[in-house]
């Protein structure tokens, strides 16, 4: 019975599971974070926590344990920081190479991305009672 790590989990509301929500993601992205391997879109939500989605193009990592270990490192990253994280949906897409970083290099990536991201939607003027 540990309920106090129940706040750092990473549940259903935490995610992105249609395609509506990743859409008004692609479609009204506000703040980018951006590495040669890897890019964060995100916009604002109407909730009070941030969500997470990933797409991993095969196309970019063509193997299936580099895709996997990229989004496992990615939630996990997410999980973490998700309460300094703004309320934003968020989407991780790869790039070409992220297959090739170490976990060790994605984790750092992934933190540093993660503060680049909470502090451009600070940077943001609020929006955030309009689109959801």
């Amino acid at each position: 019975m540990q309920q106090a790590r129940s706040d750092f989990g990473f549940a259903k509301p935490l995610r992105l599971l249609n395609a509506a929500q990743y859409r008004s993601v692609f479609s009204g992205t506000q703040i980018r974070a951006a590495h040669p391997n890897l890019l964060i879109l995100a916009c604002p939500n109407a909730l009070d926590h941030p969500r997470l989605g990933l797409v991993m193009a095969k196309k970019h990592v063509r193997n299936a344990t580099d895709r996997n270990r990229i989004k496992r490192i990615a939630r996990e990253t997410f999980r973490l920081r998700q309460h300094q994280l703004p309320a934003v949906d968020a989407v991780v897409l790869a790039r070409p190479g992220a297959g090739e970083l170490d976990n060790a290099a994605l984790t750092k990536l992934f933190d540093k991305l993660w503060r680049k991201l909470a502090k451009r939607a600070q940077a943001q003027p609020s929006q955030q009672g309009g689109a959801s």
